[in-house]
């Protein structure tokens, strides 16, 4: 990992292989995956998405919840759906 630093104005840059990313890209970047790895639990429990991002990303065949809240989930998997909501939100994700 670089860091720097000019101005009062820090940039991160990480190495990864041949790519490098800089600290807004890998925030991206990670918003994709905790987005993929959230929305796979409601995919897998049959959730009928409503977003065209959702849809087009999972699609909705099979699918039998159109409430969030019907939807029987563990507890445990209700618990990291709430932890990757709040890693969402901590490096400010958009929904």
């Amino acid at each position: 990992m670089n860091i720097l630093c000019r101005f009062a104005f820090c940039a991160v840059t990480l190495i990864v292989g041949p790519v490098a990313m800089t600290s807004s890209t890998y925030a991206q970047s990670r918003c994709q995956v905790l987005w993929e790895e959230r929305n796979q639990y409601y995919k897998n429990a049959g959730y009928c998405f409503k977003t065209a991002r959702a849809i087009n990303f999972f699609g909705n065949a099979n699918c039998i919840y159109n409430n969030e809240g019907s939807i029987p989930f563990t507890q445990s998997v209700r618990n990291r759906i709430q932890q990757i909501r709040n890693l969402e939100q901590s490096i400010g994700c958009t929904p």
